[in-house]
């Protein structure tokens, strides 16, 4: 896939002919400061900088920059060392001189090549081949001499660099759409509190909701049928034969989520890690739901290794409970924001699926 006005053969070669690859020099996270010189540390390509452009620096040190290594605009920086050889893969190219460069850091400063570029393949069409090459099992390392041996593909620099803008601004625009969500995510959450809190807590959740468990384990459930059934992290998989019908709260009951809520509707099963919660007469499970988001399950946790929650525990915490018709009042105001931020969040997939498309479609 290509810009009309280019044509002609890709060039293949290797990075180590032309680049050359180095390493960054040591900068411990305990190091940075407020004030001091810019840095970049290698974990931070994995938390902090989420695209392969980086344009902003959030980091800063006090040490003595003297014989610490500093960047060159348009540097590609990739991790020495992380979790998995697959996410090893995770290059970032640095738009600036003299970026102290944290130790854990591969560099490579190319030659002639647009950096931006040579980011997006290393992260796309060659993820794979570095994978290959990455050592170890428990902490994966890749080495810059396993890196020159990579096998990369660029065209003239012109190409390179409208190709890097394209994904760029679609990167761009990613980081607008993850602005906007945080923002009517941060609104709900305090309207939320806002909202349910109005009043005296005068009514037991066990007096609201109906608490159903479920046997059904993770392992039973089946890639295919006609039914979702729901686990921690959402769908977990299908079933021909749904456990309930109609709108329930889940809420996990255990393990490192434990209290995390979520609403679902339609005809589904859920597995036994959750509680499955229905509403009571007189009562909006709309919202119940938004109640127990913003619920303090800390005081209701049992269990070291493993947090458990029980519904016969946190059931007889007391919420305030105004009028039917005035539940649904809050219920649909918050509503109508979380229906927005599901918008958001599609839109979002959208563009990631599209950035995806273009990282396979435009590399060799």
């Amino acid at each position: 896939m290509r810009f009309p006005e280019f044509s002609g053969e890709w060039k293949e070669t290797t990075l180590g002919k032309i680049a050359e690859i180095t390493k960054g020099s040591g900068i411990s996270k305990d190091q940075l400061s407020e004030q001091g010189s810019p840095c970049i540390l290698y974990g931070e390509l994995y938390t902090k900088y989420k695209s392969e452009i980086i344009n902003e620096v959030y980091s800063r040190t006090e040490l003595d920059s003297s014989p610490l290594v500093k960047s060159k605009a348009n540097d590609v920086i990739i991790p020495c060392s992380g979790e998995t050889a697959i996410d090893i893969s995770t290059a970032r190219c640095v738009l600036f001189n003299n970026i102290l460069l944290g130790g854990d850091l591969n560099i490579i400063r190319l030659k002639y090549d647009d950096g931006g570029f040579f980011a997006y393949q290393l992260n796309g069409a060659r993820k794979k081949d570095i994978a290959r090459v990455a050592q170890g099992v428990s902490v994966v390392h890749l080495y810059g001499e396993n890196l020159k041996h990579i096998r990369v593909y660029h065209p003239a620099i012109e190409e390179q660099k409208k190709i890097a803008r394209l994904l760029s601004l679609i990167d761009e625009r990613i980081t607008t759409q993850n602005k906007i969500i945080e923002k009517l995510e941060s609104l709900i959450r305090g309207l939320c509190l806002k909202l349910v809190s109005q009043g005296i807590p005068n009514t037991a959740l066990n007096t609201c909701l109906e608490c159903h468990s479920s046997i059904l384990q993770e392992k039973s459930v089946t890639t295919d049928g006609k039914y979702p059934v729901y686990g921690a992290a959402g769908i977990c998989g299908y079933s021909n034969t749904p456990e309930a019908s109609g709108d329930s709260i889940l809420i996990i009951k255990d393990g490192a989520s434990v209290g995390a809520t979520f609403y679902v509707s339609g005809e589904y099963s859920a597995i036994g890690t959750l509680n499955r919660l229905t509403a009571r007469s007189g009562c909006s499970l709309r919202y119940l739901y938004y109640c127990l988001k913003i619920f303090d399950f800390s005081q209701y946790k049992t269990g070291q290794t493993i947090p458990h929650i029980y519904f016969r525990d946190y059931g007889i915490a007391k919420i305030w409970r105004p009028s039917l018709a005035q539940q649904e009042h809050i219920a649909g105001i918050l509503t109508s924001i979380d229906t927005k931020i599901q918008m958001e969040r599609s839109l979002l997939e959208r563009l990631t699926i599209q950035k995806r498309f273009l990282l396979q479609k435009m590399f060799i």
